[in-house]
């Protein structure tokens, strides 16, 4: 999307201000743009395409967006604008939390006490099932001429052995999209991008949160002690399913995104990438 377009978007959110508009790097779903006006700097996100198509919808986004800038874990909701979906939030001055620190055990408290915050929230719009979303992800996919790849079946039959296994999850506030460049830290941990956010299973939180983090072990255990206060067997069998699960929907996304998404990035390559770690664990 060429800037004049962002800039198009912030003199109708602006009008007749002085606005500097600056890309912002990491996203491979939407537009970034950091808007800076009379002193004020202000985050506008620029729906792709077809990203309802993803499960997202942008009024939920709003509304988780404020339940976790009320808890202190995501930054100020400004504006929802209509019918666009552009979202716009406060930016937040933080610097990005690499791997290796985000795997030591003191971050990985501060984290868990972040989620947790959010966790305990009060209920938000939506609904997010990993298990049915990976389905759901592949009807989109076939009905936009998308080739599945045979890794798909295989994947399901894990996904309904482990949702048999596991059987019906309290319901809680999640993220969904625990990503490393989803977290800032400005003196307290912050997460932003709560477009795939919905009431689900904590432990799918937890799991996208490790696994996105490269955790092994040792720091799976740090982050259910420091979340549920001790590292249970029982928990840690959970979270290593999940990890699963993770992968699985990062794996469908790509191939659903392959698809529809306009945007300049390997798709394919990245669904096979999480089918081939999926199967590697």
């Amino acid at each position: 999307m060429p800037g004049m377009d962002a800039s198009a978007a912030a003199e109708r959110i602006w009008p007749g201000r002085q606005v500097k508009v600056t890309p912002l790097s990491g996203g491979i779903t939407n537009h970034n743009f950091r808007i800076d006006v009379d002193g004020q700097s202000f985050v506008l996100r620029m729906a792709g395409a077809q990203t309802s198509l993803l499960g997202i919808d942008r009024r939920v986004e709003r509304e988780a967006s404020r339940r976790a800038a009320a808890a202190g874990v995501g930054p100020a909701v400004e504006d929802l604008i209509e019918p666009e979906g552009w979202l716009v939030t406060r930016f937040i001055d933080g610097k990005p939390i690499p791997i290796e620190e985000m795997r030591r055990h003191d971050t990985i408290r501060r984290v868990a006490a972040a989620l947790h915050r959010f966790h305990d929230a009060l209920p938000i719009p939506g609904r997010f099932d990993s298990h049915a979303v990976v389905e759901e992800y592949r009807r989109e996919a076939v009905a936009h001429g998308v080739v599945i790849p045979e890794a798909y079946e295989r994947a399901h039959e894990v996904s309904e052995k482990i949702r048999a296994e596991r059987g019906s999850q309290p319901l809680v506030p999640c993220h969904n999209d625990l990503l490393n460049a989803n977290f800032l830290d400005d003196g307290e941990i912050r997460i932003v991008d709560w477009e795939y956010a919905g009431m689900g299973d904590r432990f799918f939180d937890l799991a996208n949160f490790s696994i996105n983090n490269e955790f092994g072990v040792d720091e799976d255990r740090a982050l259910l002690a420091a979340y549920f206060g001790e590292a249970t067997d029982a928990a840690l069998s959970d979270l290593r399913r999940m990890k699963l699960m993770s992968d699985f929907r990062e794996a469908m996304w790509g191939v659903l995104q392959s698809g529809i998404s306009a945007l300049d990035f390997d798709f394919r390559a990245y669904a096979t990438k999480h089918f081939e770690r999926m199967f590697s664990v």
